[in-house]
């Protein structure tokens, strides 16, 4: 008996993108290391990329996160 059972079809109002098909899907279509997700409308799965960029230069510019900081 699996303990953890791999849904084959999305709840509604669940949006992810996947990254692989570079789309937004309703529901978990694709693997989850393959999207991002889940979202709460489909405007913010549109919009995976631009804000995961947007974290990714907040990330590598805060100064708690730097080693070389003095």
């Amino acid at each position: 008996m699996a303990l953890f059972k791999r849904r084959t079809e999305g709840k509604p109002g669940e949006w992810y993108y996947c990254l692989k098909h570079e789309k937004v899907e309703e529901g978990p279509e694709c693997r989850a290391a393959d999207r991002f997700g889940p979202y709460t409308t489909r405007e913010e799965a549109t919009h995976a990329m631009e804000t995961a960029r947007e974290r990714n230069v907040e990330w590598e510019t805060d100064q708690r996160w730097r080693d070389d900081r003095t």
